[in-house]
């Protein structure tokens, strides 16, 4: 299961720290692999099901990019 699904009663008590960002960065990087595949099976439905999860996931990324604010700068340090 997705480390992006929480539980509702936790649901922004949970701690994102950079090894939270990497679990889910490699976990994107297999659902990315699982689709690619599938859809070479021309097997459509676990593809969605796939990219479902993998929406899910890119949005959360996406969350929590826009809530921590950075200068580029300190990206390139």
């Amino acid at each position: 299961m997705s480390v992006a699904f929480v539980p509702d009663w936790l649901r922004g008590k949970a701690q994102v720290n950079q090894e939270t960002i990497q679990q889910l960065l490699e976990e994107n990087d297999q659902l990315i692999r699982c689709i690619v595949e599938y859809q070479n099976k021309g097997r459509a439905y676990e593809c969605v099901q796939y990219q479902h999860v993998l929406h899910r996931n890119l949005i959360y990324l996406a969350t929590i990019a826009d809530a921590n604010p950075t200068s580029p700068s300190k990206v390139m340090e």
